[in-house]
C-alpha cells in the first residue's frame, strides 16, 4: 500500500518512471497524518492545499521529464521553529500561537527550490527547550511505537512524522540533541551537521552557538540525501561556513568498512545506563567489527563535565535570544498597567515553565559576580572537551557511543523532575559543544522499544559516519528489520 513509509531513493524512483504520483504519495502522507493526530500529534499544522499545489506542479514537471531534483515532489514536513512564508511559526510556544512568518528560512527555501512538497509543521517542546516534546503549548506528541511513551524532544513531531508514515522525510534542529535523541526513541535516523554546514537563517534561535538543522529520515542514504540539499555557505547567516569540494556529500556515501578506526569511549557507558541499551549498542559494535573497521577504546576524560557545561552555555544564551519575545513587536500581549507590567504580564502568561526556568538560570549565569564562576569557566572547559575529540580523533576515523542511556519513558514521567530529564541527554550535547558532527541510526529494542547507535566525526566529516552508519545499516537489513530479529 503506497505510504510514507517508504524511503526517498524508492519513491523518487518510482516517480521518475510514473509508477506514482507526487499527489497520490502526498495525499497518503496527509491521510496518515489525520488518522494520527488524536494518537500522536506530530504535526501542529497541515499545509494541506499549499501541498497538494506543490505536488500537482512536481507531477507537471514529471510528465515534461524535468524534475528539480531526487527531491521534487517528496513530501516533507518542517520543525513548527523554522519559517515558511505565510505559514504559522509558534516553536511550540503561548507567546507565539498566531504568529505568520514573513519569509522563508534558507534550509525552507532550498527545499522548495528542490521541488519538495511541504506537508506541515511540526510539534516540538516550547522554544526546543525538553527531551520529550511535553512542553509545547499545542499539547503533547506522542510515540507511534508506543503511544504511552514519549518520542523525545524537543523535535519529537518531526520524529514521529516520520516513524509512522506521515512524512517521508522530516526537519529539525538539533542544540543538544533534538534529532539524534528523538531518531533514537522513534527507530528513525536522525542526522546532526557540523555547526555551520547549514545556514541557520529562518530557525528561532535557542543557543546561537549551538543549533543545527538536521534531517529525520528512514534510511541513512536518505538522510545523505537531505543533508546535501540544504548545505552550504549562506549569506544570511555569518556563522555558516563555505564547504570545499572535500567537505561536500558526495553522490554516494557507500562503501567498505576495511581499516576504518572507530574509537569506543568508556565514559560513555554510564552508570545507571538502560541495560538492553547498553547489549543493543555493543552487539552494533561488534557487528561493525564484522564489516572490518577496528574497534579502538578511547577516552573523553572531561565528558562527565559536558552536561554540566551545556546547561550554563545553553541558558546563558537563551536569556538573550528569547529577550525578543516581549509581546511588543510580535507574538501575544497582555496589557498591563505600565511598560514594565506589560513585559511581565505578556512573558509570565505566554512563556511556559521550562523556559522561563532555562531564561532564568542564563540569567542567574550571566550576572555581574557570577560570570566568572560559572559562564566563563564554562567557556574554558567547552575548551577541554574539544581538546578531547581533537585528541581522540588524531588516533580514530569516528566515535560509536550509545544515542541515549534510555529508551522512551512513559507521557508524564519525567515532566516535573527536570534533572532527571536533563540527564537523558548526557549522551548527546558534547557533539554540540564542540560542534562536530553526529548521526543516530536504530539498532535494536530494549524493553520493546528502540535504541540508537551514535556516531561522531570530524568537524565537516560527516561522509565518514555517514559510510559507517550506511554499512551498518545495509548489514542489519534496517530497523524493521532489527525489529524481526530482536
Amino acid at each position: 500500500m503506497l505510504s510514507g513509509h517508504r524511503s526517498i531513493v524508492e519513491i523518487a524512483a518510482s516517480l521518475r518512471r510514473g509508477e506514482w504520483s507526487s499527489r497520490e504519495v502526498t495525499e497518503a502522507c496527509l491521510k496518515t497524518a489525520k488518522e494520527n493526530a488524536a494518537s500522536t500529534r506530530a504535526y501542529v499544522e497541515l499545509m494541506e492545499n499549499e501541498a497538494l499545489e506543490a505536488a500537482d506542479a512536481a507531477d507537471a514537471r514529471f510528465q515534461q521529464g524535468k524534475p528539480l531534483s531526487v527531491l521534487d515532489g517528496l513530501p516533507l514536513a518542517i520543525k513548527d521553529n523554522m519559517l515558511v512564508a505565510g505559514v504559522r511559526a509558534t516553536a511550540g510556544s503561548a507567546i507565539l500561537k498566531d504568529f505568520k512568518a514573513p519569509y522563508d528560512g534558507t534550509v525552507v527555501a532550498k527545499l522548495k527550490a528542490a521541488g519538495a512538497v511541504l506537508l506541515g509543521k511540526t510539534n516540538m517542546d516550547e522554544f526546543a527547550m525538553g527531551s520529550s516534546t511535553e512542553t509545547s503549548c499545542h499539547g503533547p506528541t506522542r510515540n507511534p511505537r508506543d503511544t504511552d511513551k514519549i518520542p523525545g524532544g524537543s523535535s519529537g513531531g518531526s520524529a514521529a512524522a516520520v516513524a509512522e508514515g506521515s512524512a517521508v522525510a522530516a526537519l529539525g534542529s538539533d542544540t543538544g540533541g533534538s534529532i539524534r535523541q528523538p531518531a533514537a526513541m522513534c527507530g528513525v535516523v536522525g542526522l546532526k551537521p557540523t555547526y555551520g554546514r547549514v545556514s541557520r537563517y529562518g530557525l528561532m534561535a535557542m543557543a546561537s552557538s549551538l543549533d543545527q538543522i538536521g534531517p529525520f529520515t528512514r534510511t541513512v542514504e536518505d538522510a545523505a540525501l537531505m543533508l546535501r540539499a540544504i548545505e552550504g555557505r549562506d549569506p544570511l547567516d555569518s556563522t555558516s561556513v563555505a564547504l570545499t569540494d572535500e567537505q561536500l556529500i558526495p553522490a554516494s556515501v557507500a562503501g567498505p568498512l576495511d581499516g576504518l578506526k572507530i574509537g569506543l569511549p568508556k565514559e560513555y557507558f554510564v552508570p545507571g545506563m538502560d541495560p538492553g541499551v547498553e547489549s543493543a549498542v555493543r552487539a552494533a559494535v561488534v557487528k561493525l567489527a564484522g564489516l572490518g573497521a577496528e574497534i579502538k577504546e578511547i577516552s573523553l576524560p572531561h565528558s562527565d563535565h559536558a552536561l554540566a557545561v551545556y546547561y550554563i552555555l545553553m541558558p546563558s544564551e537563551v536569556s538573550a535570544n528569547l529577550a525578543r519575545y516581549d509581546g511588543m513587536r510580535y507574538g501575544a500581549r497582555v496589557a498591563g498597567k505600565d511598560l514594565e507590567d506589560t513585559y511581565r504580564r505578556s512573558r509570565g502568561r505566554g512563556l511556559g515553565p521550562e523556559v522561563r526556568r532555562r531564561i532564568m538560570l542564563g540569567t542567574y549565569a550571566l550576572s555581574s559576580g557570577y560570570y566568572d564562576a560559572y559562564y566563563l569557566q564554562a567557556l574554558k572547559v567547552r575548551r577541554l572537551i574539544s581538546n578531547d575529540f581533537a585528541q581522540a580523533f588524531s588516533q580514530v576515523d569516528c566515535i560509536v557511543t550509545p544515542t541515549s542511556p534510555v529508551p522512551a519513558w512513559n507521557i508524564g514521567e519525567k515532566i516535573d523532575d527536570p534533572l532527571s530529564m536533563y540527564l537523558s541527554d548526557i549522551c548527546t550535547v558534547s557533539v554540540n559543544v564542540a560542534g562536530l558532527p553526529g548521526i543516530s541510526v536504530p539498532c535494536g529494542l530494549s524493553q520493546g522499544l528502540p535504541v540508537g547507535l551514535q556516531l561522531i566525526g570530524r568537524h565537516f566529516d560527516e561522509k565518514t559516519i555517514l559510510r559507517a552508519a550506511a554499512a551498518y545499516e545495509k548489514a542489519v537489513g534496517g530497523f524493521e528489520e532489527v525489529i524481526k530479529k530482536d
